[in-house]
C-alpha cells in the first residue's frame, strides 16, 4: 500500500504473528554477546540477537518445530552472560507520550478552525510514532537530547502524516479507514483533505527552523531542511509513489523494481529521521553512514511486514483495510517472492540492521535495536 502504515505494520512485528499462525511460543529473553548483555527484542521487549539467535529464528520460521526451537533457545541463554532488561514497550509508550504532547504544542485550533480541524484529527489520530521515536533514539544515541530532537522528530510525524492523508485520497489508495477510524478525506472532505496535508507539510519546515534550540548550529539546521526536502520530493516519496501507482496491475514488475519502490516510498522518511536525528546531535560522516543504512534495512522490513499482514490479517486487526493489494493486483513482496520467503527476507533484513549498530555503545543503541 502506498506510503504504508507504520502503526499497522508495527503491530504485525511481533514474532508469533510473523513466523506462523499455528505456533504459540512463550517470550525467552536471549541475550546478545555482541551487545555485551543487553537484551533488545526482535519485535517486541524480548527477543533474539546476533547470528546464533538469528539463526534460531529462522529455523523456527521454517520448520514450525515449536517445542524444539524453545529448548534450542533456552539452551543459547544458559550459556549466556546474565541479562539486563531493557523495557522497550515502555520506552516507546514514554516517548510517544512526549511526541503527542509537543504535537498537540505545535498545531493549537486556531482560525481558520476547519482546516486546523483536519490537521489535527489525523495529526493526533495515534499511532506509535515510530518516526519521531526513531529521531529521538538516534539523537541520544550520539550524545543528544530529547529535547533537543523534539522538533526534527515532531516535523516527521507532520511529514508521515500528511503521506496518509494523500495516500487514501480516492484518487490514490482509496481508503475509507486509517488507525481504526474514517480516513480525513470521509470527514472533512476531498479538498480540505488535501489542504490539510498541504499545510503540514509546509508547517514541518517551519516548525524545524522556528523551534529548534538555539545551541544548535545553524549549518546543522540547514542540512536536516535539506535531507527532508530530499526526501519528500520526486526521489522519494513522491517518486516512490508514482512508480508504485504506474506498477498496479503490472505483472512484469520485479523484485528490483518493487525494492525501488519501497525504498523511496517507506523507507525514505524512516531514514530521514534517524538520519536528522544523528545531524542534530552533531554525529559524525561515519556515524550517520551507519545509522542510515540501519534505517534503510528496518523501512524495508516495515514495508515487508506490512505486505505479509496485508493478506493474512482481517481489516479489525490491522485498523485499515486489508486484501487491497490484492484486489488491485499490486506487487508485493508475498506475491513476487511467496509468504515464507518473504518471511525468510524479513529475518536478512533485521540481521543486517543490527549489524550497522554493533559499532555504536550497547546501552544506547538499545532503543533502536527495539524498534527493529
Amino acid at each position: 500500500m502506498a506510503y504504508s502504515g507504520m502503526t499497522a505494520s508495527y503491530h504485525g512485528l511481533h514474532l508469533m504473528n510473523i513466523a506462523t499462525e499455528e505456533c504459540s511460543l512463550k517470550r525467552v529473553p536471549i541475550p546478545s554477546r555482541r551487545f555485551h548483555g543487553f537484551s533488545t527484542s526482535l519485535w517486541s521487549s524480548n527477543g533474539f540477537q546476533g547470528k546464533r539467535e538469528l539463526s534460531a529464528y529462522t529455523e523456527l520460521v521454517s520448520s514450525c518445530r515449536c517445542s524444539s526451537t524453545i529448548d534450542q533457545l533456552a539452551n543459547l541463554r544458559e550459556k549466556a552472560r546474565p541479562v539486563v532488561q531493557f523495557d522497550f514497550k515502555e520506552y516507546l509508550q514514554s516517548k510517544a507520550i512526549s511526541v503527542n504532547e509537543a504535537l498537540e504544542r505545535a498545531v493549537p485550533l486556531r482560525y481558520p478552525e476547519k482546516i486546523h480541524e483536519a490537521m489535527r484529527y489525523s495529526l493526533l489520530a495515534g499511532g506509535k510514532r515510530v518516526r519521531p521515536v526513531l529521531c529521538i533514539a538516534a539523537c541520544e544515541l550520539v550524545g543528544g537530547t530529547e529535547e533537543l530532537a523534539m522538533p526534527t522528530a515532531c516535523a516527521m510525524e507532520m511529514i508521515h502524516t500528511m503521506s496518509l492523508i494523500h495516500d487514501d485520497l480516492p484518487c490514490m489508495d482509496n481508503d475509507d479507514f486509517r488507525r481504526g477510524k474514517p480516513t480525513n478525506h470521509k470527514v472533512f472532505g476531498e479538498g480540505t483533505a488535501v489542504l490539510a496535508g498541504d499545510a503540514l507539510l509546509s508547517f514541518a519546515f517551519e516548525h524545524i527552523a522556528v523551534s529548534t534550540s538555539k545551541s544548535v548550529g545553524s549549518d546543522r539546521i540547514l542540512r536536516v531542511v535539506s535531507e527532508l526536502g530530499r526526501t519528500i520530493g520526486s526521489q522519494g516519496l513522491v517518486g516512490g509513489q508514482v512508480v508504485d501507482i504506474s506498477c498496479e496491475g503490472n505483472s512484469s514488475v520485479d523484485l528490483a523494481t518493487l525494492e525501488w519502490i519501497h525504498i523511496h516510498k517507506t523507507a525514505v522518511l524512516l531514514e530521514c529521521s534517524v538520519v536528522c536525528g544523528a545531524i542534530i546531535s552533531g554525529a559524525s560522516e561515519n556515524e550517520i553512514e551507519r545509522i542510515k543504512s540501519y534505517a534503510r534495512s528496518v523501512g524495508l522490513l516495515f514495508q515487508v511486514v506490512d505486505d505479509i499482514l496485508d493478506v493474512t490479517k482481517s481489516s479489525k486487526e490491522l485498523g485499515k483495510t486489508a486484501g487491497k493489494d490484492l484486489i488491485t493486483d499490486k506487487a508485493t513482496y508475498p506475491k513476487l517472492m511467496g509468504l515464507e520467503k518473504a518471511k525468510q527476507f524479513a529475518v536478512e533484513l533485521l540481521g543486517r540492521a543490527k549489524e550497522d549498530l554493533s559499532c555504536f555503545d550497547p546501552k544506547k543503541a538499545t532503543p533502536l535495536l527495539g524498534i527493529a
